[in-house]
């Protein structure tokens, strides 16, 4: 087997399994959880790139400082990662761990949005159907709970633009990983240390065990993000885009059979949907890299 697929596939059966880690440290307010693995992650990040000495694009960044844009660029992608982390932590904390998958399902129908707007593609027509046929998904469940599906639609769009943000970067994964903790680091240790000096802190109220946990929060979210990229540089984006349904599909079974979250025929529905969309929109993705490869292949 390509071990890009292999790569890419540990990485989304991680990212799939954040549930059971972040209920093991539930009793951690969400806010607190990030603070920690944006440390964490720092901590690691620097050490492998220290490990690796790849230490040349210090020298890339201290022009690249002096330019507001890029600068604001790098806080904007930081932001939005944050802000995916705590709603996804928050999320899983508060037995909403099917709302946060829903997300991940449709995040990249959402990208194809994006990248229409902002980086001017022209999606092919059953692209553009496979996105409404998953609108309409997200306006059932709207209209069926009463209120639009606010999780979902914070996680997909999040990560969507962090993704179109990343993607314009001109750093790679774990550079950019690096830059963006760095970004965040300053906050998290102002916070971590007021609420250990207001004895608030996992920090002075946890066991050895929870603190444990905690610390293992650098290596996942390194780990993952490792794996992914070392699997996207491998294998074609096609087959990228369906092996990035293993998540998602991971966290659906997790909030149905294992933490017993409601879903009911009407939801279902919703879901069936979505599921469609991704079908429409993975099947078309690989009839279409199949008919070039064989029109390269033609020609050559």
């Amino acid at each position: 087997m390509n071990p890009g697929i292999l790569c890419a596939f540990f990485a989304y059966v991680i990212w799939g399994l954040f549930p059971l880690y972040f209920k093991q440290i539930a009793t951690v307010p969400a806010l607190e959880v990030i603070a920690h693995r944006t440390v964490w992650s720092l901590v690691l990040v620097l050490a492998l790139l220290a490990v690796l000495r790849r230490w040349a694009w210090m020298d890339w960044l201290r022009p690249v400082l002096r330019q507001p844009r890029v600068v604001g660029a790098f806080v904007a992608s930081a932001l939005f990662l944050a802000t995916n982390w705590l709603v996804y932590v928050w999320a899983v904390q508060h037995d909403h761990v099917l709302d946060a998958s829903l997300g991940y399902f449709i995040n990249p129908l959402v990208n194809v949005a994006l990248g229409f707007f902002f980086l001017h593609e022209r999606p092919r027509p059953v692209q553009w159907l496979a996105v409404v046929l998953a609108a309409m998904g997200v306006l059932w469940l709207a209209l069926q709970a009463g209120h639009a599906p606010w999780i979902a639609l914070v996680l997909a769009g999040s990560f969507g633009i962090y993704g179109l943000l990343r993607k314009i970067a001109p750093l790679a994964a774990l550079e950019g990983l690096a830059m963006e903790t760095l970004v965040l680091a300053p906050f998290a240790i102002v916070a971590l240390a007021a609420w250990t000096w207001q004895g608030r802190s996992a920090l002075v109220t946890a066991d050895a065990a929870q603190l444990g946990w905690l610390l293992l929060a650098g290596p996942l979210t390194a780990g993952a993000l490792l794996l992914f990229a070392a699997g996207a540089r491998r294998i074609p984006l096609a087959t990228l885009g369906l092996v990035q349904y293993v998540s998602p599909s991971i966290q659906f079974g997790l909030g149905v059979w294992l933490y017993r979250e409601p879903v009911d025929a009407t939801r279902l529905a919703g879901f069936g949907l979505i599921w469609a969309a991704l079908a429409v929109y993975s099947l078309e993705g690989l009839w279409t890299s199949r008919r070039a490869a064989s029109s390269s292949v033609s020609y050559g």
